[in-house]
């Protein structure tokens, strides 16, 4: 058999002397690999280290997968390497996982497993490493497919990770997993956002090595951790006026060759309220537009002034073609906080309507399958694309100060300008919330620094209140 030796040597017990608590590590070798177990105390790895010797003295074969006597695992807790179970983990999650939490979930994985090796002789170049991990170890439709250096290096990787169970009783290493997890490579914290979805993901992980019986208990929920401290609102600072957003948009315009076909997409974010994900799927079926009317002096058609409406059903956010299970660069799904098959109603203001109305009339108005948006070449927008407009509108349309602000300079704050503008036009939060597409808790919560003039209104109930008690 080839995962069997009979080449084993055991070492002397080491104590590791903690804050809290002294670990003791048993130490032996099978073949070419050294593997080491913690205990408590002194009295459990000395039966342990006697047993492993016992086994080496009598002869018995050694797995080359768990590093014990191959009689041992007919009866024992079953164990797998640390990066057989992330790759097991990936696949169980994969199926039901957005392209872009599957990402989220290879990211996090990359991130902690440095954590669980057991040997660094022979590793490849962390770069090398981390991004076979990446793209390929934590792809389950790519791990197959990956060319020989970086199949080499996941080689490596399944020799030298370290077993499940080194988590059991180790605190010490639980903790070390979790701030490798959460750690730059500079050695800081990462981002709060990273932090938390880092976090929850690998004790996600963890639940299912119980599930599976490689651990007896999720040994992070045993860790003492605080959870760095976040705000969802909104930055006042990111939000433009009416007189900036039409700057910037005329910016846009002025830009050759894509600002033109680029209007509309970024006035349904600034006047509708649309993620940019949203827009990328829009079609011409989910726009309805008020018809035009006839002016009986001049005898031409023209905008009524009325309202047009959009009845959102889909969303398309980029995740690149290894994240999708049909290989587009985008992965189409039900609205954010949507169940499948529910629309969103948004209500196309008259301003709105004339843009749209023209991009429509416009040879780039619509793809052959119907989209309003598309690249100079067809096909997909690419983000690069709108992104690359975007910064340049904001230089030319903003003062120096104003470019190197906050002001706007994320795409997706046109529709935090959007709501904000909603909610201090005296819009109720419930109508706001079903356009917006969120539920009012978030809604108030994420707007509510961008909400103005509601103190001065709230002071003059109160002080007409008390005029008619003084009365």
């Amino acid at each position: 058999m080839k995962d069997i030796t009979y080449d084993v040597r055991v070492y002397k017990t080491d104590a590791y002397k903690g804050k809290k608590a002294t670990t003791y590590y048993v130490r032996w070798k099978v073949g070419n690999k050294t593997w080491k177990k913690p205990f408590r105390n002194a009295a459990q790895a000395d039966t342990y280290r006697g047993e492993i010797q016992a086994a080496a003295r009598k002869g018995e074969a050694f797995s080359l997968l768990t590093g014990e006597p191959v009689s041992w695992n007919r009866t024992e807790r079953p164990d797998m390497s640390w990066y057989g179970f992330a790759c097991k983990f990936v696949d169980m999650k994969w199926k039901g996982a957005s392209a872009k939490y599957r990402q989220d979930i290879a990211r996090a994985l990359t991130a902690a497993t440095p954590a669980m090796l057991a040997s660094e002789h022979g590793k490849p170049a962390d770069l090398t490493l981390r991004t076979a991990m990446r793209r390929w170890g934590f792809n389950t439709k790519q791990r197959d497919e990956a060319p020989g250096d970086v199949a080499d290096a996941l080689r490596w990787l399944s020799i030298n990770a370290k077993p499940v169970s080194a988590l059991t009783d180790d605190p010490v290493l639980v903790r070390t997993l979790l701030d490798t997890a959460t750690t730059r490579l500079d050695g800081k914290r990462a981002a709060t956002s990273t932090v938390l979805r880092n976090k929850t993901i690998l004790q996600n992980a963890l639940d299912y090595a119980v599930e599976l019986k490689l651990l007896p208990v999720n040994p992070l929920k045993g860790i003492k951790w605080k959870a760095p401290k976040t705000s969802h609102g909104v930055d006042r600072r990111s939000v433009v006026n009416h007189i900036q957003a039409r700057a910037l948009l005329a910016a846009v315009e002025a830009q050759k060759p894509s600002g033109t076909r680029l209007v509309a997409f970024f006035a349904l974010m600034y006047y509708a309220g649309l993620r940019p994900e949203e827009v990328v799927r829009l079609r011409e079926y989910n726009v309805t537009l008020p018809p035009l009317a006839l002016n009986e002096k001049t005898g031409e058609w023209e905008e009524s002034g009325e309202w047009g409406e959009l009845h959102l059903t889909k969303a398309a956010p980029f995740a690149g073609r290894e994240w999708t299970d049909d290989g587009a660069l985008r992965e189409e799904r039900s609205l954010k906080h949507r169940a499948d098959g529910h629309a969103r109603p948004v209500p196309i203001s008259p301003v709105l309507v004339r843009i749209l109305r023209a991009h429509l009339a416009a040879p780039y108005g619509k793809a052959a399958d119907g989209r309003l948006f598309s690249g100079v070449r067809g096909g997909e927008l690419p983000s690069i694309t709108y992104r690359r407009v975007w910064a340049k509108a904001r230089r030319d349309a903003l003062t120096p100060e104003g470019a190197a602000s906050p002001l706007a300079r994320r795409v997706y704050d046109l529709r935090h300008a959007c709501v904000s503008t909603w909610l201090n036009a005296g819009v109720p939060p419930t109508q706001v919330a079903e356009w917006a597409g969120h539920s009012v808790e978030v809604l108030l919560r994420v707007y509510a620094k961008c909400i103005v003039g509601q103190d001065e209104a709230a002071k003059r109930r109160i002080a007409d209140a008390l005029r008619d008690d003084d009365e």
